[in-house]
């Protein structure tokens, strides 16, 4: 009769010796029919060791972080956080040529995204004295050393368009309202473009719709 615990080790034994023999080495030829490893026909045994690789994958991906010690999904629910919490405009280098005048904050929406990193989507403006400037909004994240930095350009002053409503939807979407003028000829306290705006993030970067809406007094 056969020792059965003898045929367990070496069964063991060889399922090791195979395992390790399905990395080549410098010099080593794929065998004939055989795209490579990944391409091989597979013993039913085979897939114990690549759910076992499959179970560290997993494992790693729903790794506790080391700040919090709980889990980091992919995609985090987005939810408004508090301005303390968030990007500061006010520390921000902004891409807006104001010259001798400062910059202000029209609107600031402190939120954290869909990628779960707290962000702010701040409109801004030249501060002058006479007419009505335009709008910049742009998408604020932390940079090194946690100092504010712009990540996105939402919208440029050179679309004369003057935001007066910016939100961060629950799906992630960055929404707003903005109006404006067809030309220079039209008064300034009576816009005759206005703008229903969303953002919504794809891919690397943020796609921007629009529709028409009613036109209201400044």
């Amino acid at each position: 009769m056969l020792d059965t615990p003898w045929l367990l080790e070496l069964w063991r034994g060889r399922l090791v010796e195979t395992a390790v023999g399905t990395t080549a080495t410098a010099g080593q030829q794929t065998p004939r029919g055989r795209s490579g490893p990944g391409h091989a026909r597979t013993a039913p045994w085979h897939w114990v060791v690549a759910l076992a690789g499959c179970g560290a994958v997993v494992a790693a991906a729903l790794a506790a972080s080391p700040a919090t010690g709980t889990p980091v999904p992919a995609h985090a629910t987005p939810e408004a956080l508090a301005a303390s919490a968030a990007p500061d405009p006010s520390r921000a280098q902004l891409p807006l040529d104001c010259g001798p005048f400062p910059v202000k904050t029209a609107l600031s929406v402190p939120a954290r995204l869909g990628d779960g990193r707290p962000g702010t989507v701040v409109a801004v403006h030249c501060a002058t004295e006479t007419g009505t400037p335009p709008d910049a909004v742009f998408l604020l994240g932390f940079g090194p050393g946690e100092r504010p930095e712009v990540v996105a350009t939402l919208l440029t002053e050179r679309e004369n368009l003057t935001v007066s409503r910016i939100a961060v939807r629950s799906d992630g979407a960055v929404t707003g309202h903005a109006q404006g003028y067809s030309s220079e000829d039209v008064p300034r306290f009576r816009p005759d473009i206005s703008l229903d705006l969303t953002w919504t993030h794809k891919g690397g970067g943020w796609e921007r719709s629009q529709t028409a809406a009613p036109v209201s007094a400044v």
